[in-house]
């Protein structure tokens, strides 16, 4: 898009094994990113079919600024979910913007279904169709290191990947993004199972032709320094999102044994400080961004008689600690480790992974599901049977691991317990427990994520928030960054890029924007979004929360059930009313 009029788009056809590219000047006005892919799935989705039908579409696109400026490190996937049945988006970082510039393109849009296990190959030179049969079956890590070892090009190569939870369609399975990074939610590593695409190996030599070298060194620099000089975002280079594990315990907001209790009696033992001073080794960055927000934490197993050790690096952050350390009521930065290991090794969703276990737990206490379907001994604070359990889910082993391999919408369905399942619009809660606006938010966004709109930090940011002002936040900030998602942002860096610094980097590039331009591009892509959702049958009419969320106190005491389904409410009569004006003026 750099210097041109238009988005240059890559599509394969796994079926035929055919490429070809299209130049597409009706795209530029929704610039990259979230935008370019959400319009991109309204074009190629198929409304009344399967999401895991091999006619359904894979979307990943880019950004103008992705690589060229400090922290536009993200790609945005786009797809029809299968673990909520309707429109699917995920983030990842790593190398992947990178490769995909090199590359010479600005999306890439995949349909079909190879005949055999492929992996692709694709380049600025030619798109390569490869056999994968040998590595279907293999690990995560296993996998990237067979591709590694096949496609030479260390710094420049980006290879994303499935494991054997993709390959089995666990529809909360993950694409693995660069090892440490990943497109995590929603069910994308399903997708790639369905057609049988276990990787991506993407990089390429494409210069980036900028015409004002001098205006965008100036503009650059004044960014870096206001990543790398300021407090804006300081707090994610030195204990990272762990940090929220002491914060949230201490204002009762960190969800903890599924959600019976929203405080840790060892939060401490597994805290951001706690991790830092045991177990972290390094801080890694994704491509083009100088904070190193990666956090490598390392822990000792046992894998032989006679004081055989390795050790072993995984990459931790504040969701995984909550899924798969409080939720479950780990007491140790090890423990926690090791359970992560085990849910990246099979390429699975860490949040839905620890929410579905979670549940599973009580509904062992309770008597809804027996030992014989778990084949482990679930219990708060069981480590090693916890690991059992997630082997179990990628495999899918039995009639229970087959139903919860479809998430916790579907477990409910067959086993009951919805009282106390943690779901938030069809997918699985993510690590806050602060009040209305999260639970809102969560529910209501996009893409049902906690970054849809971050309703959890409205919530902490005053104690009386009126309806109003919390539906204007929900609808206005969700808005706001489809702007910085459509640019691919990483939205750490949101306190970064304001609307003046944005539109001051397009104009280096050669996109003259106004303000006008930007809040027209956040309504635009709001409202695809909600139309694809409404095109899939997506509706939140006689929604019901899970009683849990209203029997244990938030920071600010108890919520009021009646209090959110009436902000539910609004927030669908104010958003309708903004979509049927949106659409007669298109």
């Amino acid at each position: 898009m750099i210097g041109k009029d238009f988005i240059r788009v890559l599509y394969i056809d796994l079926t035929s094994q055919k490429a070809d590219i299209q130049e597409r000047k009706d795209l530029y006005k929704y610039l990259g990113g979230a935008g370019v892919a959400a319009k991109l799935l309204e074009e190629n989705m198929k409304k009344d079919v399967d999401p895991l039908h091999e006619s359904q579409p894979l979307i990943i696109s880019i950004g103008p600024l992705s690589t060229i400026f400090p922290v536009v490190t993200k790609a945005v996937a786009t797809f029809v979910s299968p673990h909520t049945g309707e429109y699917g988006e995920s983030h990842a970082g790593g190398r992947l913007a990178m490769a995909i510039r090199n590359a010479g393109y600005d999306a890439i849009v995949i349909t079909g279904k190879a005949q055999k296990p492929t992996y692709l190959v694709v380049t600025d030179k030619n798109i390569e169709f490869k056999d994968a049969r040998a590595m279907w079956g293999l690990d995560i890590e296993e996998t990237g290191r067979v591709i590694r070892e096949r496609e030479p090009g260390p710094g420049k190569r980006s290879i994303i990947r499935i494991g054997k939870a993709g390959e089995n369609l666990v529809t909360y399975s993950c694409v693995n993004v660069d090892t440490y990074r990943h497109f995590g939610r929603l069910g994308i590593g399903a997708v790639f199972g369905s057609k049988n695409l276990k990787a991506i190996m993407i990089m390429g030599e494409e210069d980036l032709p900028i015409a004002s070298l001098k205006e965008y060194f100036k503009t650059y620099q004044e960014i870096y320094k206001k990543v790398t000089q300021t407090d804006a975002m300081a707090k994610y280079h030195e204990l990272g999102t762990p940090m929220n594990i002491k914060v949230l315990n201490s204002i009762n907001s960190l969800p903890t044994k599924n959600l019976l209790q929203s405080n840790f009696e060892y939060a401490d033992d597994i805290s951001g400080e706690t991790f830092a001073e045991k177990n972290l080794v390094r801080k890694v960055s994704c491509v083009g961004c100088p904070i190193g927000c990666i956090h490598i934490g390392q822990f000792r197993r046992e894998f032989d008689k006679g004081y055989e050790y390795e050790s072993i690096a995984v990459s931790y952050d504040h969701e995984l600690i909550y899924a798969l350390g409080s939720l479950l009521g780990i007491k140790t930065t090890d423990e926690v480790l090791q359970i992560i290991d085990e849910v990246e090794l099979a390429g699975l969703d860490a949040i839905s992974t620890g929410v579905v276990l979670a549940w599973a737990t009580e509904a062992l206490k309770k008597g809804l599901i027996s030992r014989e379907d778990t084949l482990a001994d679930l219990e708060f604070g069981n480590t090693m049977e916890y690991v059992k359990a997630i082997d179990n889910i990628a495999e899918r082993v039995n009639e229970f691991y087959y139903t919860i391999g479809k998430g916790l919408k579907e477990a409910v369905k067959k086993y009951g317990g919805e009282e106390f399942a943690l779901l938030y619009g069809g997918n699985e809660m993510a690590g806050y427990h602060t009040g209305y606006a999260f639970a809102l938010g969560q529910t209501v966004g996009a893409r049902h994520s906690h970054l849809d709109n971050a309703g959890y930090s409205y919530d902490q940011s005053a104690k009386e928030l009126k309806d109003e002002e919390i539906i204007d936040y929900v609808i206005n900030e969700e808005k706001e960054r489809a702007v910085l998602t459509s640019l691919c942002i990483c939205l750490f860096a949101r306190k970064v890029y304001d609307r003046a610094t944005i539109l001051k980097a397009l104009n280096v590039i050669g996109i003259n924007w106004t303000n006008d331009d930007l809040t027209r591009l956040a309504n635009d892509v709001f409202f695809t979004k909600l139309k694809i959702k409404k095109e899939l049958g997506y509706s939140l009419e006689n929604y019901k929360f899970p009683k849990r969320i209203f029997e244990t106190p938030t920071m600010w005491g108890k919520m009021d059930e009646e209090r959110l389904n009436r902000l539910l409410k609004m927030y669908i009569e104010r958003v309708e009313k903004e979509y049927e004006d949106w659409s007669r003026g298109k």
